[in-house]
């Protein structure tokens, strides 16, 4: 029996599914080395400058931070040439996403908008605030449904949630694309650019919808430190929006959500051009020698702008995603998005890469 305190929209709530951890694979199947390409880390971890900052902001962990870290959102701003008061700084692009809603969602009927099989935290964070969810059907081949959004808009629509490039897929919208998209949208709500990938896309000025962001009332643009920036769990993510809506979140959220080592480490993380740098060059020399090495052994592979690939092997995606783990390889298998043939993969260091491509040979040959 249920809880009689709980919202009874709350009683059918499941939780986030988060990726498999390499400890749990270790000692699951008593491995010593487990290779995780699984949550679309960076393959080279943290930023030296980063990690050095942090250690010792450290010190300073006994004092509160400054409240909305305005030295952190002035530094985002100026990297990406934005107006300070457009740019809010935030706990990971989840906290965006949830105050976001907050701020203009009217629960009970407001509706907001996404596609099938997407990044489950925009359902989720829907529901928690009481608004319908719409999931649009994506087209022939995983397509991403840019004319299916706009059709499924009505006026009660508060946000319509692209995710660019996309998770799952990694197929990606363009900038022409989706400037289509946010001029058919009814006068209320916004067009919210997930760009958690952005910075792997090639070039990246053809996809990101930051322009939009910048000269448009209706749209926003979200991203995150966690990928390009090796600072998953540090927990920092940004967005740009309409001056109204960022002067109303700010408002509205709670004080001190950015601790000062993660704020540290996202102020060095913009300064070392070096790593980024050698990131990208990192990421995209894996992507390429894994879309090689899949196709060779007849897997499809779907084009990508992220850093991560989504593939069909020709073999069911849960017997090869079992396999893999027992040769300790982590990787994603996508039940969890309702895709249960395919499997995420991201980008590794060029062992990984190796590694990988070696224990999946052996799945599909037996």
């Amino acid at each position: 029996m249920s809880d009689p305190r709980l919202r009874p929209d709350i009683l059918d709530f499941e939780p986030y599914a988060p990726g498999l951890t390499i400890e749990e694979i270790k000692e699951r199947y008593g491995l010593t080395r487990v290779v995780k390409l699984a949550s679309n880390e960076n393959p080279l971890g943290a930023p030296p400058l980063a990690r050095k900052a942090a250690e010792r902001a450290a010190a300073l962990g006994f004092r509160y931070p400054r409240n909305l870290n305005p030295a952190l959102v002035a530094a985002i701003a100026a990297h990406i040439n934005a107006p300070l008061d457009q740019v809010l700084a935030g706990h990971g692009s989840d906290e965006m996403i949830d105050l976001l809603l907050r701020v203009i969602c009217r629960p009970g009927q407001s509706n907001v908008i996404c596609w099938d099989n997407a990044f489950s935290m925009y359902r989720l964070t829907a529901k928690l605030c009481g608004v319908e969810y719409r999931a649009v059907p994506r087209g022939p081949d995983l397509a991403l449904p840019l004319d299916g959004l706009a059709a499924a808009c009505d006026q009660n629509t508060a946000a319509v949630f692209v995710t660019s490039p996309d998770n799952p897929t990694g197929l990606t919208a363009t900038k022409d694309e989706l400037a289509a998209l946010a001029d058919r949208l009814p006068p209320r709500a916004l067009l919210v650019l997930d760009e958690a990938y952005i910075d792997f896309a090639r070039p990246v000025e053809r996809f990101t919808g930051l322009p939009l962001a910048l000269s448009r009332d209706n749209v926003v643009v979200l991203r995150t430190f966690s990928k390009y920036y090796g600072l998953a769990g540090f927990r920092l993510g940004y967005g740009v929006f309409p001056k109204t809506i960022a002067d109303y979140m700010t408002r509205a959220r709670i004080p001190f959500t950015i601790g000062v080592a993660d704020e540290a480490a996202g102020l060095a993380a913009l300064e070392d051009a070096a790593f980024l740098e050698t990131t990208l060059a990192a990421v995209h020399a894996s992507l390429d020698a894994m879309a090689a090495g899949l196709k060779a052994l007849s897997c499809r592979v779907w084009p990508t702008q992220a850093n991560f690939l989504m593939f069909q092997p020709p073999k069911p995606g849960r017997q090869v995603f079992q396999g893999l783990l027992e040769r300790g390889i982590i990787t994603r298998h996508l039940a969890s998005f309702g895709l249960p043939e395919m499997i995420r993969v991201n980008a590794g260091t060029d062992e990984e890469t190796a590694l990988f491509l070696e224990a999946l040979a052996g799945v599909l040959r037996g």
